[in-house]
């Protein structure tokens, strides 16, 4: 469990009843987007309160009447699933900074500019993100809130979101090693071992992080792989 000093009041209030339990706030807005949390690991003590401020504690009565049960563990997961989270100012901004840069780099990493077929920079799209005064909300995911943020950057940058597949052949010398980390890198859609020792592949990636693949594929095999792009695929 986290210290009391660090928590805040996850509360839901249903059938005019108040419930609130006491959470880590990042550990709470994980449990949100749906990750696998230990709920011991998210919330202060095992208690449900009726008023946590005032260390009044829910009635049994009331949590048959709410949640059908007086366990601790659905109820808090309800609790922090649907209720509302009350952060300090300086957790709100730390959260909203931190997911910022998450939609940021999701967009670089997945986004390319049609008209050049090259990412953007992530400090373009901060700057854009900034103009079309985008707000960031730390409880949703990432995923729900690139389609709004890529909806309000539309009228501002050019963007599409895209991926290539890319045709591979690594000299026998640096297969093992490519085929060992490009298992956990990209998406390996073809491969096969050639007679020589040699290794050969089809690969898809986000397009925005074709350099970043191609830095990697030279790292591997020090410059001695084959590529070529074979589809771009929107």
């Amino acid at each position: 469990m986290i210290p009391l000093d660090q928590a805040v009041v996850a509360r839901l209030e249903s059938y005019g009843e108040r419930f609130e339990v006491l959470v880590d706030p990042d550990q709470a807005m994980r449990i949100r987007q749906g990750e696998d949390v230990e709920l011991e690991e998210a919330v202060a003590a095992d208690y449900v309160f009726s008023n946590a401020a005032h260390a009044e504690r829910a009635s049994d009565e009331a949590l048959l009447k709410v949640f059908k049960t007086t366990e601790f563990e659905p109820v808090a997961l309800r609790i922090i699933q649907k209720g509302e989270i009350h952060l300090t100012s300086e957790q709100r901004r730390h959260l909203i900074a931190e997911k910022r840069n998450r939609v940021v780099t999701f967009i670089s990493r997945n986004a390319v500019n049609p008209q050049t077929g090259f990412p953007h920079p992530p400090q373009r799209i901060e700057l854009a993100m900034e103009e079309a005064r985008v707000n960031i909300d730390p409880f949703k995911s990432v995923e729900e809130q690139v389609k709004e943020v890529v909806k309000a950057l539309r009228p501002l940058l050019p963007i599409r979101f895209e991926e290539v597949r890319i045709a591979v052949k690594i000299p026998a010398d640096y297969a093992a090693k490519a085929y060992g980390e490009l298992q956990t890198a990209v998406t390996l859609e073809q491969n096969e071992w050639q007679k020589d020792g040699s290794w050969i592949a089809v690969v898809r990636i986000p397009a925005g992080i074709q350099e970043e693949f191609y830095d990697l594929i030279n790292k591997i095999s020090k410059g001695n792989a084959e590529t070529r792009i074979v589809e771009r695929k929107s």
